[in-house]
């Protein structure tokens, strides 16, 4: 892969979202709401959150779906792929099939 989060982020593939037609009418990519949920490709330094709190990976691994923030995180484009690095605190749930 080539790419490790530093400190508490997170790397994550956004799930792609399906085209989208309103009445008939495709609607384009800038103004499609940025997806929510993507899968975890890499972890950042493994430390405690806080005094007695969880390691990252106690909390998530790498493969988990996950939800985040709506505009938290930078995207970044590695290859032919898009990636979103975002920091531990903009992970809002882990998605639980």
């Amino acid at each position: 892969m080539g790419l490790k989060p530093v400190d508490e982020r997170v790397l994550i593939e956004p799930m792609e979202e399906q085209e989208r037609k309103v009445g008939g009418i495709i609607i384009p990519d800038t103004v499609k709401e940025r997806p929510q949920m993507g899968t975890v490709v890499a972890l950042g330094d493994d430390v405690p959150k806080k005094e007695g709190g969880k390691k990252l990976s106690e909390v998530i691994s790498v493969g988990d779906k996950v939800i985040y923030a709506k505009y938290g995180g930078t995207e970044i484009k590695h290859g032919d792929k898009e990636y979103l690095i975002v920091s531990r605190n903009d992970i809002l749930a882990v998605v639980k099939e």
